[in-house]
């Protein structure tokens, strides 16, 4: 109560001998239905817009999380917030994946990665359409945190954690165990469309020690300007080792009028075609055969094409 005084006692064990610290601190007490006067407010709008996320003490260097959910009771927001209004757009504050088992009762999710001090007016401009997004994502979004690669393995046993998913990171583990994930790496939406055209490839044989030109024609479908990221992925189809389905090995971001079309062009060299055989303590590149993939995102490839790699392994 009002002028009341209470004694607090805080008992601290550092076990980490590298980090430590005390954050001491209240909070101010809230209504136990913020959460329904929230949805209540939705029904009555246009639009809503629904802000979530992480903060410093959820996620940072010093640790991992635990799991991959939305802390205290935000993912329930969403979902009532959603249910009352059908044009809600959820805005997630994060520097890494989250659950979101609501995506699809929303209209849209917009990821911000911690933007800083100019976020409000960054994050304004994308609502309003002022400015078109562009981003694509450094990372694979699964459904599941079961899905992970690394989800038999950490937090491992006795003080030591085995890598056990090897070069299957990511989405070369997302591609080879045929798991479908929330969203794939490199993948991003805008308010405008981009078509592709024909991959092309300067020549069918690539030499040990010679270089690939790879070309393909993208165009701004939509009514407005926006940018493209173009990714190309390589396929090694003939590997005396264990190899991903696909690696990335370039992209290239070109910005489009609408209507407008660009060539974007890439450069293979024998370094891309490469891979580390322990065996041999070194990299590697063996003749055979190799597909060319360019795509939008690692599960949305829009043209293919392959080409011979010839000569002795180097």
């Amino acid at each position: 109560r009002e002028g009341e005084e209470r004694e607090i006692r805080i008992e601290y064990c550092r076990s980490n001998p590298f980090l430590a610290g005390v954050r001491v601190g209240a909070l101010l007490p809230v209504p136990e239905d913020l959460i329904d006067q929230a949805a209540a407010a939705a029904a009555e709008a246009d639009a809503a817009v629904v802000v979530v996320g992480l903060d410093n003490k959820w996620e940072g260097e010093g640790g991992d999380r635990v799991d991959v959910e939305l802390p205290g009771r935000q993912a329930e927001l969403v979902e009532k917030v959603a249910a009352a209004n059908p044009n809600t757009v959820v805005v997630v504050n994060a520097g890494s994946v989250v659950a979101m088992d609501w995506v699809d009762r929303v209209a849209a999710v917009l990821q911000l990665w911690y933007p800083g001090q100019e976020m409000g007016n960054a994050l304004a401009d994308v609502l309003f359409g002022d400015a078109n997004p562009s981003g694509r994502l450094p990372t694979t979004f699964p459904k599941r945190i079961e899905d992970n690669p690394a989800y038999l393995n950490y937090p491992g046993e006795n003080g030591e954690v085995l890598y056990g998913e090897g070069i299957f990171v990511g989405y070369r583990y997302y591609d080879r165990k045929r798991i479908e994930p929330r969203f794939a790496f490199g993948h991003g939406l805008s308010y405008t469309s981009f078509s592709y055209g024909e991959l092309r490839l300067d020549r069918d044989t690539m030499a040990m020690n010679g270089e690939l030109a790879a070309s393909v024609e993208v165009t701004n479908a939509g009514e407005r300007a926006g940018s493209e990221v173009v990714q190309l992925y390589l396929s090694d189809l003939e590997c005396s080792l264990a190899r991903p389905d696909q690696e990335l090995k370039a992209f290239e971001k070109v910005a489009l009028a609408p209507g407008e079309t660009k060539t974007v062009r890439f450069t293979l060299t024998p370094s891309a075609l490469s891979f580390y055989d322990p065996a041999q303590e070194g990299w590697v590149a063996e003749p055979g055969q190799f597909e060319v993939r360019i795509g939008a995102s690692s599960r949305d490839i829009r043209a293919r094409t392959r080409f011979e790699l010839e000569g002795e392994s180097s």
